[in-house]
C-alpha cells in the first residue's frame, strides 16, 4: 500500500507520519486492493485536519475528520474509513445496489435570477479527476461511499459523462448532457 502524505500548515512529523501508517495499515487487512493512499493532515487555527483519499481499483474513497487534536484526528478518520470499507465491501459483494426504478431522468429547467448585486459567486475549490466508465448502480455506490450529494461518471452504456444526484426526496436523478 503506497501512502504519501502532504500537510497544510503543518510539518508532517516522522511520528504522525509512522501513527498514521499504523492506523491505515489495519486498514489494510480488511481491504487488500488499495492501490494508493493520500492523507492530508492541515491545521486551522485550533482544528486539527485529517483527509484521507483511498483509490482502490474500483472504488475511491474518502474520509475527513477535525478535532483539536491531530492523534485523535488520525484515530477518527481511520474509524469513519473502515466503515466506509465494510459498508462497501457489503454492498459491492452483496450485490445490494440501490434500485434503479428510483432513478429518474432530470428533464428540469433551471432560471437563475439575475441577482440585484453584481456580487459574483468566488469559486473556492477546484477539483480534477479522471471519470472511469461504470454502471449507474456503481456511480449511487459511489456517490454514496463519498457521502457526496452528486457524481460524475461515464456512463458504461452510452459512454458519455452523466451527473448522478440525489434528490431532496431521497430519490435519484440522472443528468444525460448533450452536446
Amino acid at each position: 500500500m503506497n501512502i504519501i502524505f502532504k500537510g497544510k500548515h503543518i510539518e508532517v512529523t516522522e511520528a504522525l507520519r509512522n501513527y498514521a501508517e499504523k492506523k491505515l495499515s489495519k486498514i489494510e487487512r480488511h481491504f487488500d486492493h488499495i492501490l494508493e493512499v493520500i492523507v492530508t493532515l492541515s491545521v486551522e487555527k485550533n482544528r486539527q485536519i485529517v483527509e484521507v483519499t483511498l483509490q482502490t481499483n474500483r472504488a475511491l474513497i474518502r474520509a475527513e475528520e477535525e478535532t483539536n487534536d491531530m492523534y485523535t484526528s488520525i484515530d477518527k478518520v481511520a474509524d469513519k474509513l473502515e466503515r466506509q470499507i465494510q459498508k462497501y465491501k457489503e454492498k459491492y459483494f452483496q450485490k445490494s445496489y440501490p434500485n434503479t426504478n428510483d432513478i429518474e431522468l432530470a428533464n428540469e429547467e433551471i432560471s437563475f435570477e439575475e441577482s440585484k448585486s453584481s456580487n459574483v459567486p468566488k469559486i473556492v475549490k477546484t477539483k480534477r479527476f479522471a471519470i472511469k466508465p461504470m454502471s449507474i448502480e456503481e456511480a449511487a455506490m459511489q456517490m454514496d461511499l463519498l457521502g457526496h450529494n452528486f457524481f460524475v461518471f461515464a456512463n458504461d452504456n452510452t459512454n458519455k459523462v452523466n451527473v448522478l444526484y440525489k434528490r431532496k426526496d431521497g430519490s435519484f436523478g440522472l443528468i444525460e448532457p448533450e452536446f
